[in-house]
């Protein structure tokens, strides 16, 4: 990877190396959503693919395949995607702002937004616990899109 490539260069100008080291891994693009007419809905649901405790996707290179409602994220649809939180890397750069210290590129591990927070490792149920009558009990965040 380049040095400081997040500053030096555009999300569309980075290699894929690069692209997956912007992730901070917070896994809230990994949350159940659905999105109606201007309106996106995020619960506090789990893809079932996730490992909540890691944050992480537990078949990233398999996810489209697995997961039909996950979506990848690139330089072209970021805007699309407002309501990830304001702290994603990918939307930061998008608009021009540094990283957060708290960034692992930055602190050189994921523990400081563990311990910020930043992480839904202690929010989200697995989705196999929520009967989908039920979701409506689980809604962490309504946004316009």
């Amino acid at each position: 990877m380049r040095e400081k490539f997040w500053e030096h260069y555009s999300l569309g100008e980075l290699n894929a190396k690069e692209w997956e080291a912007l992730c901070d891994g917070c896994g809230q693009c990994c949350l159940v959503r659905e999105v109606n007419d201007n309106q996106v809905t995020v619960f506090n649901i789990a893809c079932e693919l996730l490992d909540i405790e890691k944050s992480r996707c537990s078949d990233y290179q398999n996810r489209f395949k697995k997961a039909p409602h996950c979506h990848q994220l690139t330089p072209e649809n970021i805007p699309k995607y407002n309501w990830l939180p304001e702290s994603c890397t990918y939307r930061r750069i998008h608009r021009g702002e540094p990283l957060p210290k708290w960034h692992p590129l930055l602190a050189g591990s994921r523990q400081r937004m563990h311990k910020k927070g930043i992480t839904i490792s202690t929010l989200a149920i697995p989705a196999q616990e929520v009967p989908r009558r039920r979701r409506n009990q689980h809604i962490i965040k309504t946004k316009a899109i």
